[in-house]
């Protein structure tokens, strides 16, 4: 199994799992010796949004505040919680990270990034003012032209791949397909 994070107990009554492929599977699972419970491990979501402000085309960044990769800058996103849609959690890590008012637009771009087991999800989203207020896990946020872009300090190869299909599809002119992209 590639992931690290692997279970060692049981969730349900504390045993020690074995790993091992269950009858009618054809992969390795978490199966507890003592309740038979099989653990299923599934990949994260990761949820945002391509904020942009179309008086004059530049999109909102943030600059982490937080580790993985402090100080770098990216889309505002995080993990999806219990209880939202994709749409409900990308405007709500807008807002944590941001403190943004979007509109919330369109399914943009879907990246799969299988090596640790997620998958983040980019709405593309209209900012309603240029004026923000970055929550705890931002040091700022921030309005980038194309040109300004601060390419070598992206924090993640999603925000990069989601940044590039932006601009490339605005250079012909909009339309702004979904895109489904697998990141190494």
């Amino acid at each position: 199994m590639p992931f690290p994070a692997r279970f060692k107990h049981c969730p349900n009554c504390g045993a020690a799992v074995d790993y091992r492929i269950p009858a009618d599977d054809n992969r390795e699972r978490a199966v507890c010796p003592s309740c038979h419970s099989i653990h299923y491990q599934n990949p994260l979501n990761v949820v945002g949004t391509l904020p942009v402000w179309e008086a004059d085309g530049r999109v909102l960044l943030c600059r982490r505040a937080i580790e993985p990769r402090h100080g770098l800058w990216t889309l505002p996103a995080g993990f999806m919680e219990l209880g939202e849609t994709t749409a409900e959690g990308a405007l709500r890590e807008t807002q944590e990270e941001a403190g943004a008012d979007v509109e919330m637009g369109p399914l943009y771009t879907v990246l799969n990034v299988v090596r640790v087991g997620q998958i983040h999800l980019f709405y593309r989203a209209r900012l309603r003012s240029p004026d923000f207020n970055p929550g705890p896990e931002s040091l700022e946020a921030r309005l980038f032209a194309e040109a300004d872009i601060p390419w070598e300090e992206l924090a993640f190869k999603t925000t990069r791949e989601t940044l590039r299909c932006f601009f490339e599809d605005r250079a012909r002119g909009g339309g702004y397909a979904l895109r489904e992209i697998d990141v190494a």
